[in-house]
């Protein structure tokens, strides 16, 4: 079964866009890490990491409703495994609420497209889109920097999310540097497993000492790779069959500690094109990259729309 929004090979299309906000439907992009070295390891046992984070046009929808009895509810199912109280869009809601002191609550539903496990940052982005738009619905006024730093707490992935740009990350990933990377487009697969990215980082093959990179090393091209490809591709069958399909059109990369691999173009119709090529019963698609999320142009959508109501309009920037 395909999910919405995820085309089998074969079938072009590039899953959800998004113009504004739709009622109180928030985007939820994805990303891709274009490499992932990890370099060392703190003394409290994160790892340090180096990557580059490309953005993407394609993703979830987050909805929100205010409730004015100060609850937070998760409706519509979850991941897997996951009790709703754990689910990290609730934990955002919770600790922006704490963190603010709000007595609003909200109703929470998402529109999946994103696969779990496949590293695409479907969690995280989520959570990172509750955080921005509950800052705006909610008015609590914290603005990006503070949410960031909220965001660290419930995954490192999530401060790119809420500051909405391409980046250079170092640290667990939280050391962000804005990077203006060129146009794209890419073929994306889902290999349909589940990576449990706490048992990569035990995983013994794992290279754990990759000698750090620059932003000069990564533009100019040197090769710098993810460090969990080979020890994906060997413990994962439908991975490995995944980057021997993607060869054909290019050469293939994994995103994150996931399973999800890409092709990148340097246009959306070369994509589209290569994506035809692909032999039947790959689960894949085209996303195109962007240089800025779309969740910024939602949420100045929903601040010019709220100060035409209160004759008051705030901006993102």
């Amino acid at each position: 079964m395909i999910e919405p929004g995820l085309p089998v090979a074969g079938h072009s299309g590039s899953g959800a866009r998004w113009d504004g906000v739709d009622g109180c439907g928030w985007p939820a992009p994805a990303k891709l890490n274009l490499f992932l070295h990890v370099t060392g390891r703190r003394e409290d046992g994160y790892h340090l990491l180096q990557t580059v984070f490309q953005l993407l046009d394609w993703g979830d929808t987050v909805r929100l409703r205010l409730r004015d009895d100060g609850r937070i509810v998760r409706h519509g199912p979850s991941v897997p495994g996951v009790a709703a109280e754990d689910d990290l869009t609730v934990k955002a809601a919770n600790l922006l609420k704490k963190h603010a002191n709000v007595s609003h609550g909200v109703d929470i539903s998402i529109e999946k497209r994103i696969p779990a496990g496949g590293g695409f940052g479907g969690g995280s982005t989520d959570a990172a889109t509750v955080l921005v738009a509950l800052d705006a619905m909610w008015g609590t006024g914290l603005g990006p920097a503070r949410l960031a730093a909220l965001g660290l707490q419930l995954g490192a992935d999530v401060p790119v999310f809420v500051h909405g740009r391409n980046a250079w990350a170092e640290g667990v990933g939280e050391r962000l540097t804005p990077l203006t990377l060129p146009a794209a487009a890419y073929v994306v697969a889902d290999p349909g497993v589940h990576a449990p990215t706490a048992a990569l980082y035990r995983a013994p093959e794992l290279t754990r000492d990759c000698p750090p990179a620059t932003i000069s090393d990564f533009v100019s091209g040197a090769p710098l790779g993810n460090v969990f490809e080979s020890v994906l591709r060997a413990r994962e069958a439908a991975v490995e069959a995944a980057f021997a399909m993607l060869s054909r059109i290019g050469r293939p990369r994994l995103t994150g500690s996931g399973s999800g691999c890409f092709v990148g173009f340097d246009s959306l119709e070369a994509a589209e094109r290569a994506l035809a090529d692909l032999p039947p019963g790959l689960r894949a698609w085209v996303a195109s990259g962007v240089e800025r999320s779309p969740l910024l142009a939602a949420l100045e959508t929903y601040q010019m729309q709220r100060g035409a109501r209160t004759g008051r309009v705030t901006t993102t920037d």
